[in-house]
Formats: structure tokens, C-alpha cells, sequence
């Protein structure tokens, strides 16, 4: 079984930074997949970020050279780093993980959400 853990949200003003972190832990034997979802009120959740294995990268347009995602491999930790942050960011922020345990299984887990506001 694979937990993850989130941390770094909060209340921040427009124009402000915020880092987000997800760690793995658990039967872990590789992480091939991380991604940062967000889902505000009334909409749908979104892919905001996503990094393989090998460091390569996506995101959503609407976060383009303003966030950065990146990973730990050591520590099996994912980063979200929110830089120049708008109203319309606020959401609550989901990470989501893929990889296989020590038993040869695939798993994807998501994290339990947390809350960015962004707000004057």
C-alpha cells in the first residue's frame, strides 16, 4: 500500500509564492509518474503538472512560466513550486503518483488535497 502526504498549502496574495510538496511512502519500488491536479468549486478537476521518470515535463497553459514541478527520487517526493500567483489558482490541489510496488504491482495513488487560496 502506498500513502501520500501533502503539505505547503495556505492563504497567500495575488502576486505571491507557494511550495507545494507530496511525499511517497510505502511498498514502493518505482515511481515512473507524478502529477499536481486542482479542482476549485464547481468546476472540474485539471491537470496542473506533471514530471516522468526522467524529469520531463507538462503543464497546463494556464500555469506556464509561472509554476515548476519537480521530483526527489531519493526521498520519492514531488514538488510544486507556485510562483506569481492569481485568484484563479485557487483550488484545492491534489497529487497524484503511478508507479509499481515491491510485489510487482502497478498503483496509482492520490494524495488527500490541499487547500491554496489566493487572495487579498
Amino acid at each position: 500500500q502506498v500513502q501520500l502526504v501533502e503539505s505547503g498549502g495556505g492563504l497567500v496574495q495575488p502576486g505571491g509564492s507557494l511550495r507545494l510538496s507530496c511525499a511517497a511512502s510505502g511498498s514502493i519500488f518505482s515511481i515512473y509518474a507524478m502529477g499536481w491536479y486542482r479542482q476549485a468549486p464547481g468546476k472540474q478537476r485539471e491537470l496542473v503538472a506533471a514530471i516522468t521518470s526522467g524529469s520531463s515535463t507538462n503543464y497546463a497553459d494556464s500555469v506556464k512560466g509561472r509554476f515548476t514541478t519537480s521530483r526527489d527520487n531519493a526521498k520519492n517526493t514531488v514538488y510544486l513550486q507556485m510562483n506569481s500567483l492569481k485568484p484563479e489558482d485557487t483550488a484545492v490541489y491534489y497529487c497524484d503518483v503511478r508507479g509499481t510496488t515491491m510485489k510487482g504491482a502497478e498503483f496509482g495513488s492520490w494524495g488527500q488535497g490541499i487547500q491554496v487560496t489566493v487572495s487579498s
